[in-house]
């Protein structure tokens, strides 16, 4: 596997990818679905590019060779003088979801964060996805008590299927 950082080229490719791998068809195949509770795009082009566009966040692309088709991506973002490291959209091809890719891109951005500095990850996690939860618990996250809303209404985040939606926090500290 190798690692490099997204730039706008690959903005397209990450929105087919992310988006497949959240809640397109062959998200199902995988154990990471969201469509169950969301539908619609989880992020777009504009979206992509604000991010790429961030002096203080990094898109990770995690690919078998150079110019191979994307096997994973992952969002580190880190705001200055801050000791925490926000991890979000861990995406991985759900074909290959039982590969240990997810363990590897999370391992890879953790020790990404603790070279920048960071002491801890922080990650939000949609309170029904309880098997996702599960898994970052088995690899050392726990939850911090903190709660934060669903943007309903925002579409750029997709349509929810239901009204009870919000983020649970966890964090991680790094040794």
């Amino acid at each position: 596997m190798i690692f490099v950082s997204a730039t706008h080229a690959d903005i397209e490719e990450l929105v087919t990818f992310v988006n497949n791998a959240y809640r397109g068809k062959s998200s199902e195949a995988g154990w990471a679905s969201e469509a169950k509770v969301i539908s619609g795009q989880r992020i777009d082009s504009a979206m992509l590019a604000d991010m790429l566009s961030k002096n203080n966040l990094t898109i990770l692309l995690m690919r078998d060779h150079l110019h191979g088709p994307l096997a994973g991506c992952v969002s580190l973002e880190r705001t200055s003088g801050s000791t925490v490291g926000y991890l979000s959209m861990l995406s991985i091809d759900p074909q290959r979801q039982a590969e240990g890719l997810g363990r590897a891109l999370l391992s890879k951005a953790e020790s990404d964060f603790k070279a920048q500095g960071a002491t801890r990850v922080r990650i939000t996690v949609i309170w029904l996805r309880q098997t996702l939860i599960e898994w970052y618990e088995r690899r050392g996250y726990r939850f911090t008590g903190e709660r934060e809303p669903f943007p309903y209404g925002d579409q750029r985040f997709g349509v929810p299927r239901r009204d009870d939606l919000y983020f649970l926090a966890m964090e991680k500290p790094l040794s």
